[in-house]
């Protein structure tokens, strides 16, 4: 047996107003050239903008993450960077959701790798290291400050660029950024974490390191989402990155699969698809499923429904189509004959419960 030898993020700053140490951070990788800041625009008439460590020579560029990232997205924001100079810069610094943590990932990918992000999506397509790149959330759930994957949805598919390179080469994380954020925002988002951690440890990929990230971030999102306290925001924190370290050594399942496919059809946020998705998963995940209803009657959180009524047959070949692609999640979920058991028929009748 082959074990898969992964990347980790090698820098990891946590505590509650950590993000202040970011400009001396920094100071350690100016060399001649600038520094790229990718940071959510909803931030942009926001007095964090003033708090944004950035040096007169530096780039800031305002990102919109209202849709989910699109390599043609990623490939303009490249462009941007290289009309602004004609040196490559001295890092890429993504301050967002996991969306903008993605796109931050993939341009410090895509500045040193040639072509499109397109020809990237699917598993170690990256030839050349990335410039070094700095994750911050401002959100907590999605586990994209560990993964190294940057989720994108291209002409065909939604489907993620896979690569050790992919990996941040430091992340902050500070719980200060994550307070205020709305109600069902962050409900979405922290279940992202949750289903992380039930598809983990309910895989047949689940090994001793995944069982114990998933274990302790599951714990904390029952904290977080069922008996909220004063240091709800630094549990979550650390539940996201414990979960996103769950399923780095080992897969998510069912329920994400079906998600990527919401996605690029509909359109929906990962978090919001992975909701609706999981919410009628009981077959595979019963006693998840149960708890994810409990925490979203606590939190007062309801779900968009019938997503799909009278959506055209293309449309629906095309969702199960995307599904298809994530042959290690179906395999991590249902075994290596899983191809015999999630037919198409199977997964049409699961979308049309949506």
């Amino acid at each position: 047996m082959k074990f898969r030898n992964f990347k980790v993020v090698s820098q990891v700053i946590f505590g509650r107003g950590c993000f202040n140490q970011l400009d001396e951070m920094l100071s350690h990788q100016r060399k001649n050239g600038f520094m790229v800041f990718l940071v959510d625009d909803v931030f942009m008439n926001h007095a964090f903008r003033h708090r944004i460590p950035r040096h007169s020579e530096d780039m800031l560029l305002w990102v919109n993450v209202t849709d989910e990232p699109k390599t043609r997205y990623v490939d303009n924001l490249v462009r941007q960077v290289k009309d602004f100079s004609a040196r490559l810069p001295d890092g890429v610094i993504g301050i967002g959701g996991g969306s903008t943590m993605d796109l931050a990932k993939a341009v410090s990918l895509m500045l040193t790798n040639t072509g499109s992000a397109t020809d990237y999506q699917g598993w170690d397509l990256i030839q050349n290291p990335a410039i070094y790149h700095i994750g911050i959330p401002t959100l907590s759930g999605t586990g994209a400050e560990v993964s190294r994957t940057t989720v994108l949805t291209g002409p065909e598919k939604k489907l993620g660029i896979n690569s050790d390179y992919t990996v941040f080469d430091q992340i902050v994380l500070d719980p200060e950024l994550i307070a205020g954020v709305p109600t069902d925002q962050r409900f979405y988002t922290g279940m992202d974490c949750y289903i992380h951690c039930v598809e983990s440890l309910c895989g047949t990929y689940l090994n001793t390191f995944s069982q114990s990230y998933g274990e302790k971030a599951m714990a904390l999102c029952q904290d977080v989402f069922l008996s909220p306290g004063t240091d709800s925001d630094d549990k979550l924190m650390i539940a996201s990155y414990f979960g996103g370290m769950s399923i780095a050594y080992s897969q998510v399942g069912v329920c994400h699969a079906l998600s990527y496919g919401l996605s690029f059809v509909l359109g929906l946020h990962h978090g919001i698809g992975n909701c609706v998705a999981f919410d009628y998963l009981e077959e595979f995940y019963p006693d998840g499923v149960m708890e994810f209803r409990r925490m979203m009657a606590k939190q007062g959180v309801s779900l968009p429904r019938n997503l799909v009524s009278g959506m055209e047959n293309h449309s629906m070949e095309k969702m199960i189509d995307v599904a298809l692609v994530l042959e290690p999640l179906w395999e991590n979920a249902l075994g290596k004959d899983w191809k015999t058991v999630m037919t198409r028929e199977r997964i049409r009748q699961l979308y049309l419960r949506m």
